[in-house]
């Protein structure tokens, strides 16, 4: 199992999301701390949830980041999260626009 395909499972097991969206952007990562031949460090995370509800952004990201841990402590070297209650996510930016610096 990749580790797109494991992050997508245990997302979807915890959260139960409306949507989600897990990216591999290793590859815009090349010569960067954490890049490694064959990708799967850097990911991008859109999710929306109603487990979120009620729950401040950094809330949300530590729930995240502790079911990702064994991931983040092992092959992941960067999560991008982007979380949102049911009733935010027409504030999530469109993926390609949310990639750009």
């Amino acid at each position: 199992m990749t580790a797109r395909d494991q992050i997508t499972k245990k997302l979807s097991e915890a959260f139960t999301p409306e949507s989600l969206d897990v990216m591999d952007e290793s590859h815009l990562h090349e010569g960067h701390a954490g890049h490694r031949p064959g990708g799967e460090t850097h990911f991008r995370v859109y999710i929306v949830s109603k487990a979120f509800e009620g729950k401040t952004r950094v809330d949300r990201h530590r729930m995240i980041n502790s079911l990702l841990a064994p991931e983040l402590a092992g092959s992941v070297h960067a999560l991008a999260i982007h979380a949102y209650a049911p009733d935010e996510d027409g504030r999530r930016p469109p993926p390609a626009d949310a990639c750009k610096h």
